[in-house]
């Protein structure tokens, strides 16, 4: 545990930053020449990167990676300026240079052929960046996961915020978010980095999570009264987090009703389910949302959420990032998909490659991240965050291509996998069923379904299928059979004979977050991968 003195140390420091950087928020002129710069920069910025950050500490678990490689600086200084930057990583990941997300995460050593290196999630740590505050990952997929955030790392984002607020018209709107407080940073960090850094007005902050003053929350607490405190003593006057519980979100559908309607617009910040509960609860309740933007990440947002969604007259627009990484892109203006979005390609460099699910024959173009910026807060190079994709460069015509972030991102999914009698179910497949297939055919949202993988006392794997009470169903059987019917893949009497999925009648559980994630898995299998793995020189 850190001593009082040293919080109290980083804190008025935070303080200090936070308040200059108020003082002067990034203009549009400002953001185009800084994107600009850094994207002609990219490949000089990710070679500082790694020199710093990785051949410069003794401690980074690339290190290893690229030694068993045959790479030095200086090879790889070579290989980037006669390759390319995208091209020079998919040689270092075909020589065994990457990291999967259970070993960015410390989940599992680093193993490639005999070497073993043991790792924890701070290892990945930038040591360029001295951290202001701590994030916390939403924990979905196993352990929370710490991760450190600086005022530099926002301020290195605000200019991509500006960018892509400008392309949609977002620009002066009222702002508000449905988002929970810290150590939950994702809401802090739009009032800054897409709000106060950017000049933009945030006027309402709807927490899903209360004000709770226990002793394991108090300095998270403390630190949100901090952070409002020198936003308003430095003329900002950022809003103060009012609490209103998900099942209330009618609440938050009327004040983005009343907001749009007199002042021609806002902005309601959320995660994905949240954003349909707010269009769900507005069609409940007669409320138009024309005018109301929407804008949500943390979770994917498929065709049934989207579809939800516009049906309350809101507009959608999809922001990608994960803790680690900070902002990946942020939705097209003219997308091709619910979760189109254009790739920041001055914060990152995405390459993909085969990733194969468990032990299944079914493998995923899984996307790998590497850092273009020192003000990173993991240092990533070729690092799974857990997610696939379409990754494409493509000609759109708005003006986030304009600025020069051509590269787009869509049908983002994460990889998981649910195993039962020996059959195995890629995630995604049952998601669709979960969101499109059972709210068709029984009624609800998909917000009304929701499937957990648990063992049972005897060690066999069993699926428990929760459908909240609201959703009138006749026959729980015929519900089972509709789930395996529409499954690829799956031999369709083999679940139900065995009674592997049970229905239960409860609304289906929410993270720590607010998310409602389709599928729970209490046990992921490890996946293995499929590169050509070998000692060769990239």
């Amino acid at each position: 545990m850190r001593p009082v003195w040293s919080e109290a140390r980083q804190y008025a420091r935070f303080a200090r930053k936070l308040r200059e950087s108020l003082r002067h928020p990034v203009t549009a002129e400002q953001a185009r020449a800084i994107v600009r710069r850094r994207l002609e920069a990219r490949e000089a910025n990710f070679l500082e990167v790694v020199e710093r950050a990785v051949f410069g500490n003794p401690r980074s678990p690339y290190l290893p990676l690229l030694a068993r490689a045959g790479c030095a600086l200086g090879d790889l200084r070579e290989t980037v300026r006669a390759r390319g930057l995208e091209p020079a990583l998919e040689a270092l990941r075909a020589a065994g240079v990457y990291v999967t997300a259970e070993e960015a995460k410390g989940r599992t050593p680093i193993v490639r052929g005999d070497l073993v290196v043991p790792v924890r999630d701070t290892d990945f740590d930038n040591p360029l960046l001295r951290a202001d505050y701590g994030a916390e990952t939403g924990g979905t997929t196993g352990p929370v996961i710490r991760v450190g955030v600086s005022v530099e790392n926002l301020l290195a984002e605000a200019p991509n915020a500006l960018l892509a607020f400008e392309a949609h018209g977002l620009r002066g709107l009222p702002m508000g978010q449905w988002r929970g407080i810290l150590p939950n940073t994702s809401a802090v960090n739009n009032l800054f980095r897409s709000g106060a850094f950017i000049g933009q007005r945030h006027v309402r902050w709807f927490s899903p999570s209360p004000m709770s003053w226990t002793v394991r929350r108090l300095k998270p607490r403390a630190l949100t009264m901090c952070i409002v405190g020198v936003g308003w003593l430095s003329g900002v006057r950022l809003p103060w987090p009012r609490y209103v519980p998900l099942d209330r979100a009618d609440v938050v559908a009327r004040w983005a009703a009343q907001t749009a309607a007199a002042h021609g617009g806002c902005v309601l910040r959320c995660v994905a389910s949240t954003a349909l509960r707010v269009a769900l609860a507005a069609q409940e309740h007669g409320l138009s949302l024309a005018g109301v933007t929407m804008i949500a990440g943390g979770e994917p947002i498929t065709p049934a959420k989207a579809a939800g969604i516009a049906r309350s007259g809101a507009r959608w627009v999809p922001a990608y990032a994960f803790t680690e990484g900070g902002n990946v892109g942020f939705g097209c203006a003219r997308p091709v998909a619910p979760d189109d979005v254009h790739v920041y390609r001055d914060l990152h460099a995405i390459i993909q490659a085969p990733r194969r699910i468990g032990a299944s024959a079914t493998t995923v173009p899984a996307l790998y991240f590497s850092s273009l910026s020192p003000t990173a807060r993991k240092i990533l190079l070729n690092a799974e965050n857990g997610d696939y994709a379409i990754l494409e460069p493509r000609a759109c015509g708005c003006p986030l291509e304009a600025h020069g972030f051509t590269a787009h991102l869509r049908e983002i999914r994460s990889f998981g996998l649910l195993t039962s009698e020996g059959t195995m179910v890629v995630a995604t497949d049952m998601v669709r069923v979960l969101e499109e297939v059972l709210p068709a055919r029984f009624g609800g949202s998909a917000l009304d379904y929701q499937m957990v993988e648990e063992e049972d006392d005897a060690g066999f794997t069993r699926l428990r299928l929760l459908i909240h009470p609201r959703v009138a169903v006749a026959d729980e059987a015929d519900v089972v059979r509709t789930i395996v019917q529409h499954l690829t893949g799956l031999s369709r009497n083999l679940w139900t004979e065995v009674g592997t999925i049970r229905v239960v009648r409860a609304a289906p559980a929410l993270t720590a977050q607010g998310k409602l994630v389709p599928l729970h898995l209490a046990r992921r299998p490890t996946a293995s991968t499929v590169p050509p793995d070998g000692p060769a020189r990239p």
